[in-house]
């Protein structure tokens, strides 16, 4: 089993930057890819950016591409999400999920950390 626990949301003004952070732990040498996804209030989760465990190759929703980079630290087994130049409509609970082949989705969701991000 592997386990994740995402950090590092809270409340910004527009314009300003967040890291989050997502820890794994257990089976992490299963992993194969792993992701950022958000849900706002009244709203689907949706995809934010997802990142192979073992390269480099990464993929971003249209709405944060040039804001958003997503980077992992394999010796750390922690996932990050950069934020910049922060959105009202940014703001949503941000979750990461891990995903086991090709062609599993994700899941293993952690407990999801507030982004806040006032205009």
């Amino acid at each position: 089993q592997v386990q994740l626990v995402e950090s590092g949301g809270g409340l910004v003004q527009t314009g300003e930057s967040l890291r989050l952070s997502c820890a794994a732990s257990g089976r992490t040498f299963s992993i194969y890819k792993v992701a950022w996804f958000r849900q706002a209030p009244g709203k689907e989760r949706e995809f934010v950016a997802s990142i192979y465990w073992s390269g480099s190759s990464t993929g971003y929703a249209d709405s944060v591409k040039g804001r958003f980079s997503i980077s992992r630290d394999n010796a750390k087994n922690t996932l990050y999400l950069q934020m910049n130049s922060l959105k009202p409509e940014d703001t949503a609970v941000y979750y990461c999920g891990a995903r086991f082949s090709e062609k599993t989705g994700y899941g293993n969701w952690g407990q999801g950390t507030q982004v806040t991000v006032s205009s």
